[in-house]
């Protein structure tokens, strides 16, 4: 776990989901790899030809970008396919209840932040997939909002989707915490609008968060 600039005053913690909020490699890839597959299928591509594509167009933004990472959301859209589109093919080609279970720590957890701060969901995933996995780990009534590609149809980073966070708890940037596994993705963005930021390697590091963020407001001796 890294932290920066973690406010002593936060009111409202911006949580990522996929690979943030649960530790599955198996659904995180298939998420990934059946878009990859689908557009493989639409374009008359083999699937191995389509990964690489993919692999290779990541590496190219990533050497004109000064190594940061692009969503796939964002790549597919430098390859013809509409923000629009990738909201239908995420709503369909994958169920979360077929990876995931209940997750009691994590329902803990996020129960015990929920007395402290508001708690946002952030996803580069629409709406309804998002609140499948966050449901299949137990967890959807607690989450305010979640904010995804149908919100704004933006992909993250996206201000947009931000700001929509920060008005649905009333809050300013200075009083939000941003958490998530990518930093390109999840952290750099908020940290420049003045956001904390908190990156992690999995569910396991958000299990500590309480304690984390209990000792951030203390005050220094």
């Amino acid at each position: 776990m890294q932290t920066f600039n973690l406010p002593k005053n936060a009111t409202c913690l911006i949580f990522d989901i996929d690979n943030t909020l649960y530790t599955c490699p198996e659904y995180a890839h298939e998420q990934i790899d059946s878009q990859i597959r689908h557009y493989a299928d639409l374009r008359g591509m083999t699937h191995d030809a389509a990964r690489k594509l993919i692999s290779d167009e990541r590496k190219k933004y990533a050497a004109a970008h000064d190594g940061k990472k692009i969503s796939l959301g964002n790549l597919f859209t430098k390859l013809g396919i509409s923000i629009e589109e990738s909201i239908a093919w995420r709503k369909t080609l994958f169920d979360p209840a077929d990876y995931l279970r209940r997750d009691e720590r994590l329902i803990a957890t996020l129960s015990d932040l929920k007395k402290r701060f508001h708690l946002i969901c952030v996803t580069n995933n629409p709406v309804l997939p998002a609140e499948k996995t966050l449901s299949a780990l137990g967890v959807l009534d607690l989450i305010e909002k979640t904010i995804g590609l149908d919100t704004c149809y933006k992909s993250k980073p996206a201000r947009e989707m931000l700001e929509c966070a920060m008005q649905t708890a009333g809050v300013s940037a200075h009083e939000c915490i941003s958490i998530g596994d990518r930093y390109d993705i999840d952290l750099a963005l908020p940290l420049e609008m003045g956001m904390g930021g908190i990156l992690v390697r999995g569910v396991e590091e958000v299990y500590e968060l309480p304690q984390i963020l209990q000792s951030a407001a203390e005050p220094s001796l």
